[in-house]
């Protein structure tokens, strides 16, 4: 964090090369020369200890003062800032006229929003008339803001997860599969096994390394806390994030073998016992600069990470990039690289972005607009695929004068889940559970779960998803089955109907949809066992998602998607010919649903042909009334009764 005062550093060197200090006490110079060696070479305690000696010779030293408050800065001791500035002030407040400046980004760090507007107008009063890079209007909007959001609190009542999954380690970094049953968080373990009382060790490199634990809910409760001994390593695993299904797991690590720069993103697929190898995931998403802190969205396709690389608008900022295929491992990559644009990010900072399972809304900490402290949550609302709406701070006291980072929330919307030190019932950093106050609610989301199986063997296969929004066909999810277990999980934003294609090599696919009217199926996620059958002789299957107007057999536009799907397949099997096969319910007359029935099924091959489906892999016939799958004596039953089947009469 050297960064407000790295211009002091600058000045103490002119006045170590033409020895101007304002005292003249050598041994008092000496000190000070030592501190900022010390300080140059990332030994601030040593500084400190050669400033506290320096100032004991001459305590009118301003420059010591000066060189303390950077260090404290850099160390987060903001309170211990304000005392060396006001000590440097008293002597001479137009000795360095930018300690002004420090001192309202003090008051504003030590949470006294009132003062800041005090000294950064002193400061422009004083500074009138020379350029500066400094900016202190954005830190007096930054502190009104603040005062606001104090008086006009938003109500969080946090709750500590608990002894499964906190301990007297610092846990952090939670992140949640869809369902809201796995939660795998970063714990800093010592590194040494035998260490009984992590307490009495120093936080850093040298004593501890971050590792990953994962937690299971069952009954509602969490479950004693496991190490994922499969990816920790003696280096740190950490800023992680799960797929929707909790299959993909995306993490940070640095300085690993392999790596492209000093922190890459890698990543790894959960197998029948552990997870995978872990992959860098190369260019363009890593580069030989800084990225970290992924977010895995819920259409299956869209990494969102942080990076200090050129090109963006602040320091570190928020970009995104799509997977594009697949190599021979299974392993994802990446196309484009994409930044969030200027209403996400800033001029400062930006960190731990999370992208919502609705897809749209996207919550991130940040440095660089007005907030309360060091680091601020705030959410973005996704306008269209290139633009994001102006950032919301979720307010006091979520947000305080510290960093807040790394919130996630669940699908649905209603709990959040955050790592904190600033509350009495923890030990360190624990993760704590909060209900989402309604005004900084995502859109709601529901997940449908099941299994894909081979409909003879009952086998556990692995297979395609795919989710198109309706009507326009609108790729909204795009997915697969876990290989060693066949099991799936999507999410759907309420709102929306969705047509649900489910694919593999050698199989005819199974289709369905799904009418999420707002909060309809919320509550209530949808399990669901899919059963395909192989492409052989007298196998067949429902085009759930082919659509007639009504009394009519006029194809609607929703219907192409699925018919796409199903000329793909013939394309991929040329020697298969197929019957497409049109049924009614009994409403009318049995010789005008015959004739019905025919009409929608020549439509459906007529669109095919055109479409460049080869006209002698397929024949159409109508059945009308004559095969129903359900009873006509109600409505459900006769919505089943109306559909369109394709079934395999040659292969």
């Amino acid at each position: 964090m050297k960064s407000i005062f790295i211009i002091i550093l600058a000045l103490c060197c002119n006045y170590a090369v033409a020895q101007n200090y304002s005292v003249k006490s050598k041994r008092a110079i000496a000190n000070f020369e030592e501190a900022r060696s010390k300080y140059s070479n990332d030994q601030p305690e040593e500084a400190l200890m050669h400033l506290e000696a320096a100032l004991k010779k001459d305590n009118e030293f301003i420059e010591a003062y000066l060189l303390k408050a950077d260090i404290c800065f850099s160390q987060q001791r903001y309170q211990e800032e304000v005392l060396a500035l006001e000590q440097a002030l008293a002597i001479d407040t137009t000795f360095f006229v930018p300690a002004l400046f420090n001192m309202g980004v003090a008051k504003y760090h030590t949470g006294k929003y009132d003062e800041v507007a005090f000294w950064m107008e002193t400061f422009k009063r004083h500074n009138r008339g020379k350029r500066s890079k400094l900016n202190p209007d954005f830190w007096i909007e930054k502190a009104q803001f603040a005062q606001e959001a104090v008086v006009n609190p938003v109500f969080i009542e946090p709750y500590n997860l608990g002894q499964s999954i906190n301990s007297e380690l610092d846990e952090y970094w939670p992140s949640l599969s869809a369902d809201g049953e796995t939660m795998v968080f970063t714990v800093l373990v010592p590194k040494d096994p035998l260490v009984t009382n992590p307490h009495d060790l120093a936080k850093n490199a040298i004593n501890f390394r971050e590792d990953f634990y994962v937690s299971y809910k069952k009954n509602e409760k969490w479950q004693e806390r496991e190490p994922l001994i499969s990816l920790n390593t003696n280096s740190n695993e950490g800023a992680q994030t799960l797929s929707a299904d909790g299959n993909w797991m995306f993490f940070t690590a640095c300085g690993r073998d392999g790596g492209k720069g000093s922190c890459d993103i890698w990543f790894s697929k959960r197998q029948e016992r552990g997870w995978s190898q872990p992959v860098n995931l190369g260019a363009p998403v890593n580069t030989p600069f800084w990225e970290s802190q992924p977010s895995f969205s819920s259409d299956g396709r869209t990494l969102y990470f942080v990076s200090n690389r050129p090109g963006g608008k602040g320091k570190k900022d928020i970009w995104k990039a799509q997977i594009i295929g697949y190599k021979k491992d299974g392993t994802p990559y990446f196309g484009k690289v994409e930044n969030l644009g200027g209403n996400v990010n800033s001029s400062g900072d930006e960190n731990s972005p999370f992208i919502h399972h609705d897809n749209q809304t996207l919550y991130f900490s940040s440095d660089g607009w007005p907030g309360m402290g060091a680091m601020d949550l705030f959410y973005s609302k996704q306008v269209n695929r290139n633009a994001w709406s102006k950032p919301v701070n979720l307010g006091y006291p979520l947000n305080t004068e510290n960093e807040e980072i790394g919130l996630v929330i669940n699908a649905k919307g209603d709990l959040g889940y955050f790592a904190s030190d600033g509350f009495a019932d923890g030990s360190g950093k624990d993760i704590y559970q909060f209900t989402i106050p309604q005004s900084i609610r995502p859109n709601p989301v529901t997940y449908i779960k099941g299994k894909v199986f081979d409909s003879a063997t009952k086998q556990r296969l692995t297979a395609d998803i795919r989710i198109n929004k309706m009507p326009d066909g609108e790729l909204s999810v795009n997915t697969s089955t876990a290989p060693y277990s066949g099991e799936f999980l999507f999410c759907l934003p309420a709102g929306d109907r969705y047509a649900l294609n489910i694919q593999k090599e050698g199989y005819l696919f199974y289709s369905d949809n799904f009418d999420v009217a707002a909060n309809g199926t919320i509550e209530k996620p949808q399990v669901l066992n899919v059963y395909l059958n192989k492409i052989e002789k007298g196998a067949s299957f429902v085009l759930r998602n082919v659509f007639f107007e009504s009394d009519s057999y006029q194809l609607k536009n929703e219907s192409h998607t699925e018919l796409n799907y199903v000329l793909n397949l013939l394309r991929l099997n040329p020697t298969v010919k197929v019957e497409i096969g049109g049924h009614t319910d009994d409403t009318g007359s049995r010789a005008y649903n015959l004739e019905l029935s025919e009409q929608r099924a020549k439509a459906v091959f007529d669109f095919l042909v055109k479409k460049g489906a080869a006209a002698e892999q397929l024949n159409y016939k109508g059945y009308g009334v004559d095969q129903p799958i359900e009873s006509n004596a109600t409505e459900e039953g006769k919505s089943k009764n109306r559909r369109t089947e394709l079934k395999v009469i040659e292969k």
